[in-house]
């Protein structure tokens, strides 16, 4: 392994190292206003660099989250500048995620017609790194228009198959998945391209099973708040990049009930690891598994890029975990309720 090499396995772990610990937790979720967990933050986390000029009297969640989004953004980008030789990959992956997360929230405003908003919340951290013309797609007032300001992008012809329904709206969830095989394609084109041996294996496990159990909180979610048929919910699903088979989804879509889809999913191997994450709510399983995931290969992989997305993967879900926290304590959950809602 090259001295780079080292590097970012020593720079990942240390900043892992300064997470929020059981103890951070325990007092954010004692805090009685978002003030006070702002000045929490400020003093005794890691992410007081960023925050040091935020008001903690007025602070707004959505400036706040995009601060954060930007500070997690640029201590990913940093680690990678360890390493070019493990680095381009997976930069490019961090970006497509997060031009595919302002894609779908500009299309989820165009069906509500509330797309003034989302200039406001556009990171603007990513204008330095995307292809995507953000004032173009803020002015865009309907489909076509949105269209033609991702010309000079992949995602157009991903998206130009779609129109509007005879209502205005669009297949979003559909469209969500479409956009989300494309990330994956590229991330493991990438990884059977540029790796071998245990490092592509240990990255092509990662992926997969958090690829899988996507697919099963999205058939789930299809099924319960869309009550879709079986043949709308198998459109949108994608096989080619998970292990579980075609036969097993199709299983999945057809369930008659939630807990059959259960049922199915925890007969699969890595379905039994359901049982031992410890969820409150179906909505958290994937993300319980992400981390449960990356926290193994963090700690105990050897290999640079491995390390590195595992934590990128945490970070993001200690980011979830802060935003989580601050919501319930502005509309006053109970804190036995934040708790529960904390991925550790």
């Amino acid at each position: 392994m090259s001295t780079t090499s080292y590097a970012v396995l020593a720079k990942a772990r240390a900043k892992y190292g300064r997470f929020l610990t059981d103890r951070d937790y325990a007092s954010l979720i004692a805090c009685q206003s978002v003030a006070e967990v702002m000045v929490y933050l400020k003093s005794h986390t890691h992410f007081a660099s960023v925050l040091s000029e935020v008001n903690e009297r007025d602070v707004h969640r959505g400036r706040l989250e995009m601060l954060l989004r930007q500070y997690l953004f640029n201590e990913f980008d940093t680690l990678c500048r360890y390493d070019s030789s493990v680095s381009v990959g997976f930069s490019r992956y961090v970006v497509e995620k997060t031009e595919v997360e302002q894609i779908i929230r500009f299309l989820v405003l165009l069906n509500s017609h509330s797309t003034e908003k989302f200039i406001f919340q556009f990171p603007a951290f990513l204008s330095k790194h995307t292809e995507l013309d953000v004032n173009k797609m803020a002015n865009a007032r309907d489909y076509e228009e949105f269209l033609s300001t991702l010309s000079r992008t992949p995602y157009h012809e991903i998206l130009k198959i779609y129109r509007p329904d005879e209502k205005g709206r669009l297949p979003v969830s559909e469209m969500e998945n479409k956009l989300y095989d494309h990330i994956m394609k590229h991330m493991l084109e990438y990884i059977n391209k540029k790796t071998k041996g245990a490092e592509r294996q240990e990255l092509m496990t990662m992926f997969r099973t958090i690829n899988d159990y996507s697919i099963f909180s999205r058939i789930l979610r299809l099924k319960k708040y869309y009550n879709l048929p079986p043949e709308i919910i198998k459109t949108n699903m994608s096989p080619e990049y998970c292990s579980l088979s075609p036969k097993l989804i199709a299983r999945m879509c057809e369930a008659e009930s939630s807990a059959e889809v259960f049922r199915i999913m925890q007969s699969t191997g890595c379905g039994r690891m359901i049982g031992k994450i410890g969820y409150t709510y179906a909505s958290d399983i994937s993300p319980r598994v992400q981390f449960r995931l990356a926290k193994k290969n963090i700690h105990f992989s050897n290999n640079p890029s491995v390390v590195m997305m595992a934590f990128m993967f945490l970070s993001e879900i200690e980011l979830m975990n802060v935003i989580c926290l601050i919501e319930g304590i502005r509309y006053q959950l109970d804190p036995k309720i934040i708790q529960s809602l904390i991925i550790r």
